[in-house]
Protein backbone atom coordinates (compact mmCIF):
# COMPACT_ATOMS: atom_id res chain seq x y z
CA UNK A 1 0.00 0.00 0.00
CA UNK A 2 2.74 2.32 0.98
CA UNK A 3 4.64 1.65 -2.04
CA UNK A 4 0.94 2.28 -4.73
CA UNK A 5 1.22 5.54 -2.55
CA UNK A 6 4.58 6.20 -3.27
CA UNK A 7 4.41 6.01 -7.03
CA UNK A 8 1.39 7.94 -6.85
CA UNK A 9 3.09 11.07 -5.01
CA UNK A 10 6.20 10.51 -7.50
CA UNK A 11 3.37 10.78 -10.29
CA UNK A 12 1.51 13.96 -9.33
CA UNK A 13 4.80 15.78 -8.29
CA UNK A 14 6.57 14.80 -11.92
CA UNK A 15 2.58 16.44 -13.47
CA UNK A 16 3.30 19.54 -11.44
CA UNK A 17 6.91 19.82 -12.83
CA UNK A 18 5.54 19.62 -16.03
CA UNK A 19 3.10 21.89 -15.42
CA UNK A 20 4.98 24.67 -14.08
CA UNK A 21 7.91 23.89 -17.27
CA UNK A 22 4.85 24.59 -19.51
CA UNK A 23 4.27 27.74 -17.89
CA UNK A 24 7.66 29.03 -17.58
CA UNK A 25 7.57 28.26 -21.44
CA UNK A 26 4.58 30.11 -22.10
CA UNK A 27 5.62 33.02 -20.27
CA UNK A 28 8.98 32.93 -22.28
CA UNK A 29 7.22 33.08 -25.60
CA UNK A 30 5.36 35.75 -24.55
CA UNK A 31 8.28 37.99 -23.43
CA UNK A 32 9.64 37.50 -26.69
CA UNK A 33 6.41 38.06 -28.80
CA UNK A 34 6.26 41.59 -26.64
CA UNK A 35 9.86 41.82 -27.68
CA UNK A 36 9.39 41.41 -31.23
CA UNK A 37 6.37 43.35 -31.16
CA UNK A 38 8.13 46.46 -30.02
CA UNK A 39 11.40 46.16 -32.32
CA UNK A 40 8.68 45.75 -35.37
CA UNK A 41 7.41 49.17 -34.15
CA UNK A 42 10.51 50.76 -33.57
CA UNK A 43 12.07 49.60 -36.73
CA UNK A 44 8.80 51.23 -38.83
CA UNK A 45 9.14 54.58 -36.74
CA UNK A 46 13.40 54.72 -37.56
CA UNK A 47 12.93 53.27 -41.36
CA UNK A 48 9.28 54.92 -42.55
CA UNK A 49 10.13 57.77 -44.62
CA UNK A 50 9.39 61.33 -42.51
CA UNK A 51 6.43 63.24 -44.13
CA UNK A 52 7.81 66.51 -46.41
CA UNK A 53 5.60 69.35 -47.11
CA UNK A 54 5.50 70.13 -50.81
CA UNK A 55 7.15 73.77 -52.40
CA UNK A 56 4.46 75.36 -54.61
CA UNK A 57 5.71 76.34 -57.78
CA UNK A 58 3.01 78.60 -60.75
CA UNK A 59 3.88 75.51 -63.06
CA UNK A 60 2.02 72.71 -60.29
CA UNK A 61 -0.95 74.73 -59.62
CA UNK A 62 -4.08 75.35 -61.25
CA UNK A 63 -3.66 77.72 -64.28
CA UNK A 64 -6.53 79.37 -63.06
CA UNK A 65 -4.75 80.76 -59.70
CA UNK A 66 -1.64 81.65 -61.51
CA UNK A 67 -1.23 85.09 -62.97
CA UNK A 68 -0.48 84.97 -67.05
CA UNK A 69 2.70 87.25 -65.83
CA UNK A 70 4.42 84.25 -63.79
CA UNK A 71 2.55 81.01 -65.54
CA UNK A 72 4.96 78.35 -66.32
CA UNK A 73 7.63 79.14 -63.69
CA UNK A 74 8.56 75.69 -62.56
CA UNK A 75 11.26 76.34 -59.55
CA UNK A 76 12.30 79.68 -57.28
CA UNK A 77 9.24 80.96 -56.69
CA UNK A 78 8.94 83.12 -54.10
CA UNK A 79 6.35 85.82 -52.12
CA UNK A 80 7.09 89.20 -53.50
CA UNK A 81 7.24 92.72 -50.90
CA UNK A 82 5.12 94.26 -50.31
CA UNK A 83 4.34 97.43 -47.95
CA UNK A 84 0.86 97.75 -46.37
CA UNK A 85 -0.64 99.37 -42.69
CA UNK A 86 -1.95 97.20 -39.98
CA UNK A 87 -5.09 97.99 -37.80
CA UNK A 88 -3.03 100.22 -35.31
CA UNK A 89 -2.09 102.31 -38.86
CA UNK A 90 1.81 100.27 -38.25
CA UNK A 91 3.54 99.88 -42.08
CA UNK A 92 4.09 96.38 -42.86
CA UNK A 93 6.79 95.03 -44.63
CA UNK A 94 8.40 91.89 -46.25
CA UNK A 95 10.92 92.61 -44.10
CA UNK A 96 8.67 92.50 -40.93
CA UNK A 97 8.58 88.52 -41.98
CA UNK A 98 11.83 87.46 -43.05
CA UNK A 99 12.82 84.37 -41.30
CA UNK A 100 9.07 83.55 -40.27
CA UNK A 101 6.62 81.32 -40.70
CA UNK A 102 3.66 82.77 -42.42
CA UNK A 103 0.02 82.16 -42.74
CA UNK A 104 -1.81 84.53 -45.21
CA UNK A 105 -5.36 84.88 -46.30
CA UNK A 106 -7.67 87.55 -47.63
CA UNK A 107 -10.98 88.89 -46.62
CA UNK A 108 -12.95 92.21 -45.93
CA UNK A 109 -14.45 93.87 -42.40
CA UNK A 110 -17.89 94.32 -43.93
CA UNK A 111 -17.96 90.59 -45.56
CA UNK A 112 -21.85 88.66 -44.26
CA UNK A 113 -20.47 85.25 -45.82
CA UNK A 114 -17.30 83.34 -45.32
CA UNK A 115 -15.03 85.51 -43.79
CA UNK A 116 -16.87 85.13 -40.08
CA UNK A 117 -16.00 81.29 -40.77
CA UNK A 118 -12.15 82.25 -41.77
CA UNK A 119 -12.04 84.56 -38.72
CA UNK A 120 -13.20 81.65 -36.46
CA UNK A 121 -10.08 79.62 -37.64
CA UNK A 122 -7.67 82.44 -37.63
CA UNK A 123 -8.25 82.92 -33.78
CA UNK A 124 -7.43 79.31 -33.57
CA UNK A 125 -4.09 79.52 -35.40
CA UNK A 126 -3.69 82.39 -33.14
CA UNK A 127 -4.43 80.26 -30.34
CA UNK A 128 -2.28 77.70 -30.96
CA UNK A 129 0.70 79.64 -31.92
CA UNK A 130 0.35 82.93 -29.93
CA UNK A 131 3.39 81.82 -27.90
CA UNK A 132 5.92 80.95 -31.17
CA UNK A 133 7.16 84.65 -32.62
CA UNK A 134 8.45 82.29 -35.32
CA UNK A 135 4.98 82.33 -36.91
CA UNK A 136 2.71 85.31 -37.99
CA UNK A 137 -0.71 85.85 -39.52
CA UNK A 138 -1.29 88.33 -42.09
CA UNK A 139 -5.13 89.18 -43.15
CA UNK A 140 -5.29 91.26 -46.45
CA UNK A 141 -8.35 93.79 -47.12
CA UNK A 142 -9.33 92.72 -50.29
CA UNK A 143 -11.56 95.78 -50.07
CA UNK A 144 -9.16 98.59 -48.65
CA UNK A 145 -11.05 101.67 -49.54
CA UNK A 146 -13.80 100.62 -46.82
CA UNK A 147 -11.29 98.85 -44.48
CA UNK A 148 -9.47 102.22 -42.99
CA UNK A 149 -6.75 101.58 -40.50
CA UNK A 150 -10.03 102.75 -37.82
CA UNK A 151 -11.98 100.16 -39.50
CA UNK A 152 -9.51 97.20 -38.99
CA UNK A 153 -8.84 98.34 -35.58
CA UNK A 154 -12.28 98.17 -34.69
CA UNK A 155 -12.55 94.35 -36.85
CA UNK A 156 -9.17 93.08 -35.18
CA UNK A 157 -10.27 93.89 -31.63
CA UNK A 158 -13.89 92.32 -31.89
CA UNK A 159 -12.10 89.20 -33.32
CA UNK A 160 -8.99 89.22 -30.12
CA UNK A 161 -6.07 90.01 -32.47
CA UNK A 162 -2.89 89.92 -30.78
CA UNK A 163 -0.75 92.99 -31.51
CA UNK A 164 2.56 91.89 -33.56
CA UNK A 165 0.99 87.94 -34.00
CA UNK A 166 -1.95 88.97 -36.26
CA UNK A 167 -1.62 91.74 -38.71
CA UNK A 168 -5.28 92.82 -40.45
CA UNK A 169 -3.95 94.79 -43.21
CA UNK A 170 -4.75 98.12 -45.89
CA UNK A 171 -3.05 99.70 -48.07
CA UNK A 172 -3.05 100.29 -52.30
CA UNK A 173 -5.69 97.98 -53.66
CA UNK A 174 -3.60 97.04 -56.80
CA UNK A 175 -0.59 96.02 -54.58
CA UNK A 176 -3.00 93.77 -52.57
CA UNK A 177 -4.75 92.14 -55.83
CA UNK A 178 -0.97 91.29 -57.18
CA UNK A 179 -0.49 89.69 -54.11
CA UNK A 180 -3.11 87.47 -54.09
CA UNK A 181 -2.58 86.86 -57.71
CA UNK A 182 0.91 86.78 -58.55
CA UNK A 183 2.61 86.17 -54.83
CA UNK A 184 0.45 83.90 -52.91
CA UNK A 185 -1.83 82.30 -55.76
CA UNK A 186 -5.31 82.78 -53.44
CA UNK A 187 -7.77 82.98 -55.62
CA UNK A 188 -9.13 81.35 -58.94
CA UNK A 189 -10.66 84.30 -60.92
CA UNK A 190 -8.15 86.31 -63.04
CA UNK A 191 -9.98 89.59 -62.30
CA UNK A 192 -8.33 93.05 -62.91
CA UNK A 193 -5.45 94.91 -62.27
CA UNK A 194 -6.93 95.82 -58.70
CA UNK A 195 -8.95 98.93 -60.18
CA UNK A 196 -12.27 100.34 -58.31
CA UNK A 197 -13.90 98.02 -60.67
CA UNK A 198 -12.18 94.47 -59.55
CA UNK A 199 -12.95 92.42 -56.61
CA UNK A 200 -11.78 89.51 -55.10
CA UNK A 201 -13.46 86.59 -52.70
CA UNK A 202 -11.69 83.48 -51.67
CA UNK A 203 -11.37 81.34 -48.60
CA UNK A 204 -7.96 79.95 -49.13
CA UNK A 205 -5.61 80.15 -46.24
CA UNK A 206 -1.92 80.24 -47.73
CA UNK A 207 0.89 78.28 -45.64
CA UNK A 208 4.18 80.14 -46.23
CA UNK A 209 8.25 79.14 -45.15
CA UNK A 210 10.73 81.05 -43.58
CA UNK A 211 12.27 81.23 -46.88
CA UNK A 212 9.19 82.97 -48.26
CA UNK A 213 8.32 79.33 -49.99
CA UNK A 214 4.31 78.59 -50.52
CA UNK A 215 3.96 75.00 -48.89
CA UNK A 216 0.44 74.72 -48.29
CA UNK A 217 -3.70 75.66 -49.37
CA UNK A 218 -6.23 75.03 -47.01
CA UNK A 219 -10.05 76.04 -47.37
CA UNK A 220 -10.08 78.50 -44.41
CA UNK A 221 -13.79 77.76 -43.44
CA UNK A 222 -13.04 73.77 -42.72
CA UNK A 223 -12.03 72.85 -39.61
CA UNK A 224 -10.23 69.96 -40.79
CA UNK A 225 -8.48 71.35 -42.88
CA UNK A 226 -7.23 73.94 -40.38
CA UNK A 227 -5.77 70.86 -38.11
CA UNK A 228 -3.78 69.93 -40.91
CA UNK A 229 -2.37 73.48 -41.64
CA UNK A 230 -1.61 73.68 -37.55
CA UNK A 231 0.22 69.82 -37.90
CA UNK A 232 2.12 71.38 -41.38
CA UNK A 233 2.91 74.33 -39.69
CA UNK A 234 4.76 71.66 -36.70
CA UNK A 235 6.72 70.25 -39.60
CA UNK A 236 7.78 73.32 -40.85
CA UNK A 237 9.34 74.36 -37.35
CA UNK A 238 11.55 70.90 -37.37
CA UNK A 239 12.32 70.92 -41.10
Amino acid sequence: MKSCNYHVHVKQESEICRMKMRKADWLKIGALAIVFSIGLVWSYQILKPKRVLPIFNPAQLDERLVDESVQGKGIGHTTLPFALLNQYGDSITDADVEGKIVIADFFFTTCPGICKDMAVQMRRLQEAFKDNPSIILLSHSVTPEIDTVAQLYDYANMQGAIKGKWHLMTGDKPQIYKLARQSYFAVLDEGGNGDEDDFIHTENFVLVDKQKRIRGFYDGTVAEDIDRLMEDVRLLLVE
